[in-house]
C-alpha cells in the first residue's frame, strides 16, 4: 500500500488505454486481496475522466470478488446518461476477465441552492486522538515486523481514534449502541486538484466503517473466528472539501443481522461542515471455532 501521500496520488493517477477504458496499478503490498478503498477511487477516478467540467456528487458500488493484487485493475466506463446538468456513468472493474466491482456514479455541474445541515456533535480535537501505532498497543511497540507492516500498508494516512461507545471516548446516547469516532487526514499536502481530494477520501472512507458494527460485541476484525469483508459503500458529496485536513468520521451502525452490519457515517470538516455522508454494509461473520 501507498507509504506516502505522493505513492497514494501516483496509484490513484490511472492509465487511458482506450476510450472509456482505463487501467489501475497495484501498490506493493503484504494484503491477501485489493483494499476496497483502492479500487473505489481509482473507479471514481476513471469515471471523472468522462465527464469534464462536471463534479461527483454520488457514488454507489458493490465489492463482487477479491482483487488479485499482483496484476493490474482494468475499469470500463459506460456512458449511461449526459444531461445539461447530470451526468450518470458506470464503471466494471475486471481482473482476469471478470468483473471484480460495480460503481455508478452521479456528476452535476456546480450550482448554488437551498442549504441546511445538522450540527456537528461535541468531540476532542485530532491532538487528543490515538494514533493507529498507539490504538494497537504493545503488538506494534514490540513486534518490529508489524510496525514494518503498518508504516508499509496505511502511512498515506494520518488517523486518529476518538473511542467509541464501548469501550470510552463518546457519550453514550442510549439509543446508539455501535458508535465509533475518527479524525482522519492525507498525511502530507495535496494538489489544489478538487478530485485528487475526493479519490483520496474515498480511498481512506473504507478504511475503519466496519470495525464500528462490531463496537457492541468487543471484536475486531481481526478478532479469532471474524471473517469481515466490505460489500457494499455509497458516498454523497455535499460540499468541496480538503482530504488533506483533518476531516471527522461520526460512524454508527443502526443494525446488524443475517451476519452483515450496516454503518452510517457522517463527515465533517474542523470548522464543523457536513461535507460527506457514507454508507456501507459489511460481511461480520464469527465462526464457531471463533
Amino acid at each position: 500500500m501507498p507509504r506516502s501521500t505522493a505513492e497514494l496520488v501516483e496509484l490513484l493517477d490511472i492509465e487511458d488505454i482506450d476510450v472509456n477504458l482505463f487501467r489501475g496499478r497495484q501498490p506493493t503490498t503484504s494484503l491477501q486481496r485489493v483494499f476496497g478503498g483502492q479500487v473505489a477511487a481509482q473507479a471514481l477516478i476513471a469515471a471523472a475522466r468522462t465527464t469534464p467540467g462536471l463534479t461527483v456528487h454520488s457514488l454507489h458500488s458493490y465489492f463482487l470478488r477479491p482483487g488479485d493484487t499482483a496484476v493490474p485493475i482494468v475499469y470500463d466506463v459506460e456512458k449511461l446518461r449526459d444531461g445539461r446538468s447530470f451526468a450518470t456513468r458506470r464503471v466494471v472493474a475486471r481482473q482476469h476477465g471478470r468483473p471484480i466491482y460495480l460503481m455508478s456514479a452521479n456528476f452535476q455541474v456546480p450550482e448554488e441552492g437551498l442549504e441546511h445541515q445538522d450540527a456537528m456533535p461535541p468531540v476532542r480535537p485530532p491532538e487528543e486522538g490515538l494514533t493507529l501505532p498507539d490504538l494497537f498497543g504493545t503488538r506494534l511497540r514490540d513486534d518490529a515486523a508489524a510496525m514494518r507492516e503498518w508504516q508499509q500498508e496505511w502511512a498515506a494516512l494520518d488517523v486518529r481514534y476518538l473511542g467509541n461507545t464501548l469501550a470510552g471516548g463518546i457519550t453514550d446516547d442510549g439509543e446508539r449502541p455501535a458508535r465509533a469516532q475518527v479524525w482522519v487526514r492525507a498525511d502530507g499536502r495535496l494538489s489544489d486538484d478538487p478530485l485528487e481530494h475526493l479519490a483520496t477520501f474515498t480511498y481512506a472512507s473504507d478504511m475503519t466503517l466496519i470495525s464500528a458494527a462490531l463496537v457492541p460485541y468487543d471484536l475486531r476484525t481481526t478478532s479469532p473466528g471474524m471473517q469481515v469483508a466490505s460489500l457494499d459503500h455509497s458516498i454523497w458529496f455535499h460540499r468541496p472539501f480538503r482530504a488533506d485536513e483533518w476531516w471527522l468520521y461520526d460512524q454508527h451502525s443502526p443494525v446488524a443481522a443475517g451476519a452483515r452490519g450496516l454503518v452510517l457515517a457522517r463527515v465533517f470538516t474542523q470548522s464543523g461542515d457536513l461535507v460527506a455522508t457514507v454508507a456501507q454494509e459489511g460481511l461480520i461473520r464469527r465462526h464457531p471455532a471463533g
